[in-house]
């Protein structure tokens, strides 16, 4: 379990370090002109980009092991319960992909 809230306080202290990159380069006025020009914070945008996809998918990962673990071993205490556990597993394993997906469709729609 310390492991756990470890992991959980780094990926805390990563998040909040992307933050500070995240705010100034999503905010700027001219950032459609500096993807358009090539300038000089274009590859700030490409970094950003890359660790919004990443976040994502670290997370998105995460909860969906967390989801199957917590649903297996429902199921292993209790197998006449499957058919009431299964597929509410499997909506909510479809939700958490889908927010992987709306973060990757926010980067390009930012890009």
């Amino acid at each position: 379990m310390k492991k756990l809230y470890m992991i959980g306080k780094t990926l805390a202290g990563l998040f909040g370090a992307y933050l500070l990159l995240v705010s100034p380069a999503m905010a700027s006025e001219g950032a459609a002109a500096v993807a358009t020009d090539g300038g000089d914070k274009a590859w700030l945008k490409m970094l950003v980009a890359g660790l919004t996809i990443t976040a994502a998918a670290i997370g998105g990962a995460m909860a969906q092991g967390k989801t199957a673990s917590t649903a297996l071993e429902a199921i292993g205490r209790n197998p006449s319960a499957q058919n009431k556990i299964f597929v509410p597993m499997i909506v909510a394993l479809a939700l958490i992909e889908s927010l992987v997906i709306y973060a990757l469709v926010v980067v390009f729609a930012k890009m």
